[in-house]
């Protein structure tokens, strides 16, 4: 069994995180994008997160390749300063293994330490495993979005979550 370190963000990441993100895109289930965006794209939000001390953290292998993520990005306005929207996900090969609790875990934690009091995200409503982490750590239901999505001809629905503080 591979071991897995759950740590915070770092520029020496990007490369890997950015592969990572285009292979969970691809699967068309999990993200809103179907593919990465550009590089520069990804690396410009990159660092205005980390600048912004906005959390991110990475599940990286004993080889440094980044498996999973997640992430807290600020929302603009100064009246939803307080507020801070939830992005994770892992590879593949790196589900079931508890580690999408550690990186949510560690980013709920990152974000009441910058003193957000509020945490939103959207979730596909057939993506029931993500659902049913977000409810274990204490995300509540805020509402449904209908057709939030359109893949391929077909679209999703999505629940709308938060945590608050």
């Amino acid at each position: 069994m591979t071991v897995h370190s759950i740590v915070p963000t770092e520029e020496r990441h990007f490369e890997s995180l950015h592969k990572a993100l285009d292979v969970v895109a691809r699967e068309q289930k999990y993200l809103a994008l179907t593919q990465a965006p550009p590089w520069e794209n990804s690396l410009a939000f990159y660092r205005d997160v980390l600048a912004q001390g906005f959390p991110h953290v990475v599940a990286v292998d004993a080889g440094d390749r980044v498996v999973g993520w997640c992430d807290v990005s600020p929302v603009f306005g100064h009246s939803r300063a307080h507020i801070g929207i939830l992005g994770i996900a892992l590879l593949p090969e790196a589900r079931g293994r508890g580690l999408g609790t550690q990186l949510l875990q560690a980013a709920i934690d990152r974000s009441w330490a910058r003193g957000l009091t509020r945490i939103e995200l959207s979730v596909r409503a057939d993506n029931l495993n993500a659902k049913a982490l977000y409810e274990r750590l204490g995300f509540e239901h805020e509402g449904l979005a209908r057709r939030a999505s359109l893949i391929d001809g077909t679209y999703h629905d999505a629940f709308r979550m938060a945590l608050l503080r």
